[in-house]
């Protein structure tokens, strides 16, 4: 099964963020896998102990109004009246051990390296979003300084400008002939 293509975009496009976690639907794992949802669901309720709340969990009405509003699902009829399972990638590790088949380690192999490659690009951007933090407190404590260099320059300015209008102003008192 060495043909079989999996781009880790279409895994990508289905790992949503619910919650602070990242978790894949039934309705979209069941298509990866080519099996009908209630397949899927049948093999987690037979399996119910391998599943536990940080593996997968049952979504809530407002977490199902929220994907629509947030066109994660298209509308609730798509979820065919049910309420869907959430898996962590825990959750979709274990779908190995229930769903045997062939297809569906090697499907699992491609969603758990492209949850992995995911965790490392969010490492990789954390790393990135630390650098831009430290430059920008870096600019600002530079910024105070150079509004200081700044203010002590047109300091010398005002000095300059004030000097030169006192060399420049008539005099004023006893003026000696010779001038």
């Amino acid at each position: 099964m060495n043909d079989l293509i999996l781009p880790a975009e279409r895994i990508v496009s289905k790992i949503i963020l619910l919650i602070d976690e990242k978790v894949m639907l039934d309705i979209h794992l069941s298509e990866l896998y080519g099996i009908e949802t209630r397949v899927l669901k049948q093999a987690v309720r037979r399996n119910n102990e391998r599943f536990p709340a940080d593996f997968m969990f049952e979504l809530t009405e407002t977490e199902i109004n929220l994907m629509v509003s947030h066109s994660v699902i298209p509308s609730r009829s798509h979820l065919g009246g049910a309420k869907p399972f959430a898996f962590t990638e825990s959750g979709v590790a274990m779908l190995s051990s229930v769903l045997i088949s062939k297809l569906a380690v090697e499907i699992n192999i491609f969603i758990i390296r492209t949850f992995v490659s995911l965790r490392k690009l969010q490492s990789d951007f954390q790393e990135l979003f630390d650098w831009k933090d430290k430059v920008e407190n870096k600019l600002s404590e530079h910024a105070g300084q150079i509004i200081h260099v700044f203010e002590l320059i047109e300091q010398l300015h005002s000095m300059s400008i004030r000097e030169n209008e006192q060399k420049n102003r008539p005099r004023i008192g006893f003026k000696p002939t010779n001038e």
